[in-house]
C-alpha cells in the first residue's frame, strides 16, 4: 500500500449495528443514538476500534458523525422537526471533538466531520434535484455542523452531481471545507447512468470542494470507473468501500449482512490503489466493520481487538 496514506476512517456504521451490535436502526438512522448515554456509549465503542487501527499504524484518524439520515425529509420519519435536528447535529460533532481530545495523544491527528447524507436514498435512479434546490435544502445541516466545530462536511453516498454541487455552496457558504463522496453502480457509473470522471468534473467546475471520495462500492465496481486515467484522478483523495460484491438493489433486499470476501475485498482494493495517486483516506461502508479496515491497512484485526503486526509499505 502507499506510504502517503494519511488517515484512517470507519466502517458500514449502520451495518456494524444492526448485525453485530443488534441494535435497531428505524430507517437506517444512527443520529438518534447521540441523544442518549447508552447510545453515546455505544457510538464511542464503535469508534474506539478505528483509533486502535490509527494508532497501531501510526496515521490520523478521521471520526465521521453518524448523521447520514439527519436531514428533514428522512427525520421526518423518525418525528424530528428542525429544532430537533439542529440540536442533534451540533451534538454528533460535540462528542466527537470530546473523543478527538481524548484520543489525542494516542494517534497523530484527528479531524472530525459531518455526515450528509442524500435527500433521497442515494441508490436509484430519480428526479435529481437543481443545485440551488440541494443547496438550500442541506444548508441547516451543514451550518449546525460549522457552529459546532467541525473541521470538514462530507457529503456521502452521492448520486448525483447536482446534489454535490448544492452541499458544496452550502458548506462554502457556512465556511467549512466540502468534501463529496460520490456512490457508483457495479458498472461504475452513477445511478443515472453518467461516469464518475464527468461528476467530478461537473462539481469542480461549479463549486471546487476540497477534494473527493467514493463510498458504497465494492474495490471491483470501481476499477471500471478509474481504469481510464486522467488528471481527475487527483482529485480522489479518499475510499470508502462496501465488502459486498452485490449491487446497491440486491444489499437492499438482503436481510442478512453479507461481510464479504476478505481476501477480495483487499486485492480489489491493492489494484485501486494503484491507479489513485493522491489516496490518503482509508476506510469501509456497508458490511464492513474494524476487521476489514485493519486488513486494508495491512493488519490482521479480531473482533476482539488487535491482534495485527506492522502497516505494509
Amino acid at each position: 500500500m502507499s506510504g502517503s496514506w494519511r488517515w484512517v476512517t470507519d466502517g458500514g456504521l449502520e451495518t456494524d449495528l444492526i448485525f453485530h451490535r443488534g441494535v435497531e436502526l428505524r430507517e437506517l438512522a444512527a443520529y438518534p443514538l447521540v441523544r442518549s448515554p447508552d447510545g453515546r456509549d455505544l457510538l464511542r465503542a464503535y469508534y474506539e476500534g478505528y483509533a486502535e487501527i490509527a494508532e497501531t499504524v501510526g496515521a490520523g484518524l478521521r471520526l465521521e458523525a453518524p448523521t447520514w439520515r439527519a436531514n428533514p425529509d428522512w427525520a421526518a420519519r423518525l418525528g424530528d422537526g428542525s429544532a430537533a435536528l439542529d440540536a442533534v447535529n451540533r451534538a454528533a460533532v460535540e462528542q466527537l471533538r470530546e473523543l478527538a481530545g481524548e484520543w489525542s495523544g494516542r494517534v497523530e491527528d484527528t479531524t472530525v466531520a459531518g455526515i450528509v447524507g442524500p435527500r433521497g436514498d442515494g441508490y436509484a435512479r430519480g428526479e435529481a434535484a437543481t443545485a440551488e434546490e440541494a443547496a438550500e435544502y442541506h444548508a441547516p445541516q451543514v451550518a449546525a455542523f460549522a457552529a459546532a466545530g467541525a473541521d470538514e462536511v462530507v457529503a456521502m453516498t452521492i448520486a448525483g452531481a447536482a446534489e454535490a454541487l448544492g452541499i458544496a455552496w452550502a458548506a462554502e457558504s457556512a465556511g467549512v471545507p466540502a468534501v463529496i463522496s460520490f456512490t457508483v453502480e457495479t458498472d461504475g457509473r452513477l445511478a443515472d447512468g453518467s461516469a464518475l470522471a464527468e461528476a467530478v468534473r461537473t462539481v469542480d467546475r461549479g463549486g471546487r470542494p476540497a477534494y473527493f471520495m467514493v463510498s458504497c462500492a465494492h474495490p471491483a465496481h470501481v476499477l471500471p470507473a478509474v481504469a481510464g486515467g486522467g488528471d481527475w484522478l487527483e482529485r480522489i483523495r479518499g475510499m470508502r468501500c462496501n465488502a459486498s460484491t452485490l449491487s446497491h438493489a440486491e444489499l437492499d433486499e438482503a436481510e442478512t449482512l453479507d461481510e464479504g470476501d476478505l481476501g477480495l475485498l483487499v486485492s480489489a482494493h491493492r489494484q485501486l490503489e494503484q491507479l489513485l495517486p493522491a489516496l490518503e483516506v482509508v476506510g469501509g461502508c456497508c458490511g464492513t466493520d474494524a476487521r476489514h479496515v485493519a486488513a486494508l491497512w495491512g493488519l490482521g484485526l479480531s473482533a476482539a481487538g488487535r491482534t495485527g503486526t506492522t502497516r505494509g509499505g
